[in-house]
């Protein structure tokens, strides 16, 4: 199952001192707007997102649609797709894309400890 671009989600305190220190580990801007609390860091093949007030807890993110520099794919599955196989398999989502519709979607799932997983497509 191809689940898509693998990135970190970091709930931040404090994004000007987060984005400081992730530059001083090698990570460099490749989107977001600081000033609306979310910016995306890169270390070679290592991507990152900082999120000031979205979220409470640190998020495993795939994004299906998307390579690592963020560029659309040719050929990817969908997340609607990657949902219905996960949901055949027993996995059961917090939130879930609506199978009706096509474009950008997602849903969300916990693995067994409690740690939230994020497949958000944009494409």
């Amino acid at each position: 199952m191809k689940l898509g671009n693998f990135s970190i989600s970091l709930a931040v305190k404090d994004i000007a001192a987060s984005r400081a220190f992730y530059e001083k580990l090698g990570f460099g801007e490749i989107g977001g707007v600081a000033d609306q609390g979310w910016l995306i860091m890169k270390n070679e093949g290592c991507v990152i997102g900082l999120f000031q007030g979205m979220f409470e807890q640190n998020i495993l993110t795939f994004n299906p649609g998307w390579d690592a520099d963020g560029q659309t794919l040719d050929s990817f599955t969908d997340v609607r797709e990657l949902q219905k196989r996960l949901k055949a398999d027993g996995i059961t989502f917090e939130t879930e894309a609506d199978e009706t519709t096509t474009g950008p979607a997602s849903c969300t799932l916990l693995d067994p400890d409690g740690n939230a997983i994020l497949i958000d497509q944009h494409v």
